[in-house]
């Protein structure tokens, strides 16, 4: 970095969605013991995935980035993790063909505990406490002694974490995400007779598979078609965990944030001179940035300059966020400033946060045509531009919830109290998921027809 920077500088900084501790010693030595513990993640692993999304920057290939919106120590377990693993390998495939270059796989997993919250607190029949900010500060039970910021509970996320990495490493190279049979199970979704319009893509898959293997590239002769790289993220919100992870590279000396591959910085904690992105700047790992509809061209210049002062490409992704609808009130004046600074950025779209309603039932849930009609919002809008939309982001998960109304099994907001599990906010379940990444591979396969249309 051009400037001199040390891990615990962001303490100097203004904070905001971060919990006060009322037990300072007990603080101090929960960060003592999680120094003394292994990174989750290494810096030669955040180099390789910095590599990919400065290819995905270029329009050499495509982000997935999905997973839970918080993850929950009540609700971890190993079928968990491998259904959501399964389907963003289901997504990645279908994108692959429709993109036809390379899905960089990121999980919002391993660390995504923290959230930020609207308020610091809620009131419920009169008694107000504090707001529930994630497993990882407190409780979601709304009691005073269950919302209370506990730090003891950053040590029960780092082991989950550490469990977590050490299955999905696991399900990455040990055969289970081998292509063939990842295929099978996205034909189990198309032979549904409501599945029935994305059968003829499947189908076209099916071919391709069976070309590569008369060819003689198989999963028997072939690692590359019975592994996959598969990276991590969450929200650097708790920044006494993410300091007492932080490390430094043997090979560059440089500092590394070791609690997941990607780190990003949220919409409401993205001040300038905020305590996040003073911690987020010194780090190698890549960044994320989430752009509402608050976020200004001059605030976006600053960030820029302060997360990427050398202009490395695959260092900074952009995450727009803004609801359909909105996506062209917002997103023009900030491509044009990327572009009249030049800056090397990877541009994905979020239609989860910007989507969500109360239901007629009273429930939290985001329409499954909105969160579509945002992501086609945002390639019409790069196509417009001559810019490269460079990925997508999504709150999903490979249960059978029912979170998020509409998608060809139809959710309904009757439906929603039947499987309604998040502690947050509402995720796409395991059909929805893979119905978006069929319909965002359209849109990616008739932006090549027409790139291909255009250059002949």
């Amino acid at each position: 970095m051009t400037r001199v920077w040390n891990k615990s500088d962001w303490r100097t900084k203004p904070r905001v969605q971060m919990p006060d501790y009322t037990d300072d010693a007990a603080l101090k030595a929960v960060e003592a013991q999680l120094a003394k513990y292994p990174p989750l993640v290494f810096a030669g692993e955040a180099r390789k995935l910095k590599q990919s999304l400065g290819a995905v920057s270029r329009g050499e290939a495509f982000l997935l980035q999905g997973g839970d919106c918080a993850e929950s120590f009540s609700q971890f377990s190993a079928d968990t993790i491998r259904d959501t693993f399964k389907v963003m390998l289901q997504m990645a495939m279908v994108l692959t063909y429709g993109a036809k270059v390379p899905v960089v796989k990121v999980g919002r997993m391993a660390g995504q505990f923290a959230k930020p919250r609207s308020a610091p607190t809620e009131v419920k029949n009169g008694v107000e406490l504090p707001s529930y900010r994630g497993d990882i500060i407190n409780e979601l039970d709304f009691t005073s002694g269950a919302r209370m910021p506990d730090p003891q509970k950053m040590l029960q996320a780092y082991m989950q974490s550490a469990a977590t990495l050490n299955l999905v490493r696991a399900f990455s190279q040990g055969g289970y995400a081998d292509v063939h049979q990842v295929h099978a199970w996205t034909l189990g979704f198309t032979d549904r007779d409501e599945s029935e319009k994305y059968r003829d893509m499947a189908n076209r898959i099916s071919d391709t598979l069976d070309f590569m293997t008369a060819a003689g590239v198989d999963s028997n002769n072939s690692h590359t078609l019975q592994t996959v790289d598969f990276y991590t993220s969450h929200e650097a919100l708790l920044l006494e965990y993410e300091e007492a992870l932080c490390r430094i590279d043997s090979t560059t000396g440089l500092p590394v944030a070791g609690s997941g591959h990607m780190i990003w910085i949220g919409d409401r904690t993205r001040q300038p001179d905020g305590a996040h992105v003073e911690f987020a700047r010194g780090v190698q790992n890549p960044i994320g940035m989430k752009c509402g509809p608050t976020t200004t061209a001059e605030d976006l210049k600053v960030l820029m300059e302060k997360l990427n002062p050398e202009n490395e490409a695959g260092r900074l992704t952009l995450i727009a966020r803004f609801g359909a609808g909105s996506v062209g009130d917002h997103l023009p004046r900030l491509i044009k400033a990327v572009q009249e600074e030049g800056a090397k950025v990877v541009w994905t779209c979020d239609p989860m946060h910007g989507n969500t309603i109360k239901s007629s039932s009273g429930y939290k849930t985001r329409p499954f045509d909105s969160v579509l009609r945002e992501v086609r919002e945002f390639f019409a809008l790069h196509k417009a531009e001559g810019t490269i939309p460079g990925g997508v982001h999504f709150e999903m998960t490979g249960q059978d919830v029912t979170e998020c109304t509409g998608g060809v099994r139809a959710v309904t907001d009757e439906d929603l109290s039947d499987r309604y599990h998040t502690a947050c906010d509402p995720r796409l379940n395991a059909s929805q998921s893979l119905e978006l990444a069929f319909l965002v591979a359209e849109e990616l396969s008739e932006n090549r027809k027409e790139q291909q249309a255009a250059v002949v």
